[in-house]
């Protein structure tokens, strides 16, 4: 990417909540957004020794309250493409728990190193929301200067608004890891690549 890494990504998604001094309302994307990260940003930032010394603590905490607004199953097919086709459904739940796995462990690592008062700031939301797909768009103030577009985009499902992609600068990161793993799932197969992330021996670029 550009100017922001994967990684750097998701160290600016816990900073939504510190340009807000209360909960927005509602259940729409923007409301969302706000609310989850807010309350984990501030979890973290009040018990940041305990989870320093305790990762997988972290990593908890962002599974009970992050992933409930991402649709990383779907973020799953989508990185497989063409090569995710006539793969069973099994297959593909497993290969989207390891994705959730690596990106658990990646957002919490992020997390604990989080130490920026950077800027960020929310958009308005443009027209109607879409229930396929609506966009939370975002700008963020980079410690180099300038700002970068950083955008989420959401659908709705039988469960409610939930995230499936994240733009930064244009690029998603279902596309930077697609480009990655598909022509590794097309040259050797999924259950290869499933058994290579959950080993760490799979490495992904941000």
């Amino acid at each position: 990417m550009k100017s922001l890494s994967i990684k750097i990504l998701l160290l600016y998604i816990c900073a939504i909540g510190l340009v807000f001094d209360a909960k927005a309302e509602g259940d729409d994307p923007v409301s969302m957004v706000i609310n989850t990260t807010d309350g984990i940003f501030s979890e973290v930032n009040d018990n940041l020794e305990a989870y320093q010394a305790n990762p997988a603590d972290l990593q908890a905490l962002v599974r009970s309250d992050l992933l409930p607004i991402l649709d990383l199953h779907y973020s799953a097919r989508l990185i497989l493409g063409r090569a995710g086709r006539g793969i069973e459904k099994d297959k593909v739940d497993a290969f989207a728990e390891a994705m959730i796995n690596l990106l658990v462990s990646r957002y919490a690592d992020s997390l604990l190193q989080f130490r920026s008062t950077e800027q960020l700031w929310v958009m308005p939301q443009r027209g109607e929301l879409n229930e396929k797909l609506t966009r939370v768009r975002t700008r963020v103030r980079l410690p180099q200067g300038g700002e970068a577009p950083v955008d989420y985009a959401f659908h709705k499902t039988p469960e409610g608004w939930k995230a499936f992609d994240i733009m930064v600068e244009g690029i998603s990161y279902v596309t930077t890891y697609r480009n990655q793993i598909m022509p590794e799932v097309q040259a050797k197969g999924i259950d290869s690549v499933i058994e290579r992330l959950n080993s760490g021996e799979m490495k992904l670029a941000d």
